[in-house]
């Protein structure tokens, strides 16, 4: 979602706690007396292709969806704050299911996770206010995009963060992220998918930490275009490397150029450790 991050959509799923197709209710009785939860979801996006319903691909909306067809008896809608990429993971993935279900927020929290499968987990559920859309409400999102510098790869690594053998130099990361801080025009930054969105973001803030042979960088922003993130690592790369100095990021952003920028970082270093709201 940076990696990528475009705006999630909606879904309807109608199954029977086998998983077969039921017939759908009718128009007047169905979600009759809508309630919403509002979802926190954790996930390894390794083997998944990403938050939105695909239809011969695992993903992390279209699993809950099957969870949820075998939880209620009724049409679910399942609307998610961050459409995140293939690969990508989450720890605060928030996302808004209507029923007109009876069941507690913690009733629905269990059931969910006893149907879904051990990469996606409901770490939270909550009854949400009328109306409440995870992705309009959402007023900023938090990603971290994790390297793992090391000379050898790190196997407990391998799934979470994208090795780099080469040093790199965190104050070169740290000045050329600086200067993304601050409202801008990402075009630069921003996959060719993702060009026809306001390009327009404002990152409130960036950090960069070393632990060791781990590189965190921590991107908090307003809204993110389609692989802004991933992007924005990427170029900064090519800074901390010392193939470019940091003042070129700042070059980069005024270009509104996209071939100018750095490579796409993997999406498996990405993380979406929150949405703000």
């Amino acid at each position: 979602m940076a990696g990528h991050h475009r705006c999630g959509g909606d879904s309807i799923a109608v199954t029977n706690r086998a998983g077969a197709a039921r017939s759908r209710p009718s128009a007047a009785t169905a979600l009759s007396s809508p309630r919403t939860y509002r979802v926190v979801l954790a996930y390894d996006g390794t083997g998944l292709h990403g938050w939105q319903t695909q239809p011969d691909a695992p993903t992390v909306q279209g699993l809950l969806l099957a969870a949820a067809g075998g939880v209620f008896e009724e049409e679910v809608r399942v609307v998610g704050a961050s459409r995140t990429d293939a690969g990508v993971h989450a720890l605060g993935q928030t996302a808004a299911l209507t029923t007109s279900s009876p069941l507690s927020p913690a009733a629905v929290l269990g059931a969910l996770n006893a149907h879904l499968p051990r990469e996606i987990r409901v770490v939270s559920a909550d009854d949400a206010t009328p109306g409440f859309d995870a992705r309009r409400a959402a007023r900023g999102k938090r990603y971290a995009y994790l390297i793992d510098n090391g000379a050898v790869p790190s196997p407990q690594l391998l799934r979470y963060a994208w090795h780099r053998p080469r040093p790199l130099d965190v104050t070169g990361l740290r000045q050329a992220l600086s200067r993304v801080r601050g409202g801008h025009e990402f075009s630069a930054f921003c996959a060719s998918a993702g060009r026809a969105a306001d390009p327009v973001c404002r990152v409130r803030a960036v950090h960069v930490r070393r632990r060791k042979s781990l590189v965190a960088i921590v991107i908090s922003a307003d809204r993110f275009l389609h692989h802004m993130v991933r992007n924005l690592v990427g170029s900064a790369v090519e800074v901390g490397r010392g193939a470019r100095p940091p003042d070129w990021m700042e070059g980069v952003l005024r270009a509104r150029d996209r071939t100018r920028a750095g490579p796409t970082a993997p999406a498996h270093g990405l993380t979406l450790l929150r949405v703000l709201y």
